[in-house]
């Protein structure tokens, strides 16, 4: 199926989101950080960025800028539990910052399956449009 990167700074639930995602079908890259999910996402191909909001070293809002200046059409879903400001405020302004859709922690596994589906659906249907220069 697709190849996800995960970036969340708790390592504990990031495998967990991982191991959710593989049992759909997915594989799965684990980074803990804005830097090193860069990295990762730059080494090799990605399907679907979902990257937590509040992390030391380069926080979500600025790594979802920087996937964007690298790659303007993988899905990103930004998510956030809280912390020193509101979880959903955070939230907020990753949409305006490049995310494609957002989930707030604590979230269901079932929602986030069905959210991921829905947006690698909408890449595939993106890739399969055909482009209007070619019209």
């Amino acid at each position: 199926m697709a190849r996800i990167l995960v970036i969340d700074d708790n390592p504990e639930l990031g495998r967990a989101i991982l191991k959710r995602l593989e049992r759909a079908g997915h594989t799965g890259v684990l980074a803990t950080d804005g830097n090193s999910g860069l990295a990762a996402f730059r080494a090799q191909p990605i399907d679907l960025v979902l990257t937590d909001i509040l992390m030391p070293e380069k926080e979500g809002l600025e790594t979802i800028r920087e996937l964007r200046k690298d790659n303007q059409h993988v899905p990103i879903i930004a998510m956030s539990g809280g912390g020193y400001a509101t979880g959903t405020d955070y939230l907020r302004l990753a949409t305006t910052f490049g995310a494609n859709s957002v989930l707030q922690k604590p979230f269901e596994q079932g929602e986030l399956v069905d959210l991921v589906s829905a947006l690698l659906d909408n890449a595939a249907a993106d890739d399969r449009a055909p482009d209007h220069a070619d019209l």
